[in-house]
């Protein structure tokens, strides 16, 4: 990683009350910035991301466009400051060269959200593998992690405006979590740790501190994750997406509640 990347800015800042009284109040603010993401050096996205956690980022990204089906298939990341941003290079095992090739070819620009980059609608909502059925988790697990992420969110409680998206054990226990402006690159920030350490992202659930859009089902689905849980709510095709592939949705975690979504192996 790059010694001169930061991860937050302060900024002077002056506060107005109600009242009509301005008081100095300096702000921390999360960095956001571009970062160019390249195959085998074709320029392939460029993502609006918090520039932490970026080797883990590359092979989450590469798990979630389907190039990559494990840890294996990545030979190398390169981290490279710009003018402007951060470039980051991914070199994969030559068996996975067609794969880069065949999508690029279906890509006319690019954008987070996953779809706006897509040629036809064929490509847009490719068939998602079936996941796994989850363990047994009871819904005191969920409240026991959602009472447990604050303490794996350090960059937020500066800033308090990044999303986290954690992996939780059957019980509940937060075992990795990472940040981001973009809900969907702190997910795959999450895969491309555990890929990197081989954990089993099927044991479990993840948590995501972030409403719930169909990118997110899609990357779970993709990683082996059976169960994902949000803190607010799912768009329709996150939930249609969720049921095609047999995952388990949870929606608008709260503290006293939680909202079942999509429960195809009747665990709820």
């Amino acid at each position: 990683m790059p010694s001169g990347l930061r991860f937050a800015a302060a900024y002077a800042a002056h506060q107005i009350g109600a009242d009509g009284r301005i008081a100095e109040r300096p702000r921390t603010v999360p960095v956001e910035t571009p970062v160019a993401i390249s195959f085998l050096g074709i320029g392939y996205a460029v993502m609006m991301a918090t520039p932490n956690d970026l080797a883990d980022f590359a092979y989450g990204f590469a798990r979630s466009e389907r190039l990559i089906d494990g840890s294996a298939d990545v030979t190398g990341v390169e981290i490279d400051s710009a003018e402007n941003g951060v470039l980051l290079g991914i070199e994969l095992v030559p068996e996975r060269h067609d794969r880069v090739l065949a999508r690029v070819r279906h890509r006319v620009g690019e954008s987070s959200c996953g779809l706006c980059g897509i040629e036809n609608l064929e490509q847009a909502l490719r068939p998602l593998p079936a996941v796994p059925p989850p363990p047994r988790i009871a819904p005191t697990a969920i409240f026991r992690a959602l009472e447990a992420i604050r303490a794996h969110q350090p960059l937020n409680a500066e800033t308090g405006a990044v999303h986290a998206a954690a992996l939780c054990d059957a019980e509940g226990r937060v075992l990795a979590a990472r940040e981001d402006v973009g809900r969907h690159n702190a997910l795959d920030k999450l895969v491309g740790h555990c890929l990197r350490e081989g954990r089993d992202m099927g044991a479990g659930f993840a948590l995501l501190t972030a409403r719930c859009s169909y990118e997110l089902v899609e990357k779970a689905a993709l990683a082996g994750i059976p169960m994902l849980v949000t803190i607010s709510a799912p768009t329709s095709l996150a939930v249609e997406r969720a049921k095609e592939a047999g995952l388990t949705l949870i929606a608008l975690a709260r503290s006293d509640s939680v909202l079942v979504m999509s429960d195809p192996h009747g665990r709820f």
